[in-house]
């Protein structure tokens, strides 16, 4: 009895936000476990030719006092999502046709092709895949977020990139890491032999830099060197 007495309980914050001791309703970098509920091709704010993949995950239901978002916040007699939620892109960086420096040249449309190759092996859907056909990549992209939505648990080793909105709170715009010799970022569960991520904080999260402040405008006015004076 007394060993259960003064067994220590173990403090943990990873999963909470700041406002309460609930677990947060959105996913944060990391190794998780989530179904991909739907996939969109989204054109980038700054280039009309450039796309992103977004897989819109969410994790297995975490039951007990969790409450997720609502899945249509105008019309919440849907309810809400029973795991954490997070919006994915397939790859750090857009897809765009382009020309390396070495002269080789990217096609956009085939890279995403073979991003969706990708998922739907990791998924164990090719021939769902193989049976696409469209004319453009808008109308294949439709085709796999019908295949696609709602299907199976998968791993995932989720990155990101960290950054201030105006209230100074730090988010993370999340992503896939690269496939690398170090491993891939999504794998069906129980995988023997796995080559899944794990993940590093300092490798696959790209850290907010903040602003140095501006001088003082004490120093300024103090240096003698008038409106000319710079740092």
């Amino acid at each position: 009895m007394n060993e259960i007495k003064n067994k220590k309980v173990m403090l943990n914050t990873k999963d909470m936000s700041a406002g309460s001791g609930r677990t947060k309703p959105v996913l944060d970098p990391g190794n998780h476990v989530v179904k991909i509920n739907s996939i969109t091709l989204d054109q980038t704010p700054y280039d009309s030719e450039a796309y992103n993949i977004n897989l819109h995950v969410e994790t297995a239901p975490l039951g007990g006092e969790f409450e997720g978002f609502f899945r249509d916040y105008n019309d919440q007699s849907q309810g809400r999502y029973e795991g954490q939620i997070g919006r994915v892109r397939i790859s750090p960086f857009p897809f765009k046709d382009t020309t390396l420096p070495s002269g080789r040249e990217i096609s956009r449309d085939q890279e995403i092709l073979k991003n969706m190759i990708t998922l739907a092996e990791t998924l164990d859907m090719r021939d769902g895949l193989d049976s696409i056909e469209a004319d453009t990549i808008e109308s294949f992209m439709t085709e796999c977020n019908n295949l696609f939505g709602g299907s199976k648990l998968i791993n995932m080793c989720i990155g990101g990139r960290e950054w201030e909105n105006k209230e100074g709170y730090i988010n993370n715009d999340l992503y896939l890491p690269r496939i690398s010799k170090d491993g891939i970022a999504m794998e069906g569960l129980d995988k023997e032999n796995s080559r899944l991520l794990k993940f590093d904080r300092a490798v696959h999260v790209k850290a907010l830099v903040k602003k140095e402040p501006a001088a003082d405008a004490s120093f300024k006015a103090n240096s003698g060197s008038g409106d000319d004076f710079e740092l």
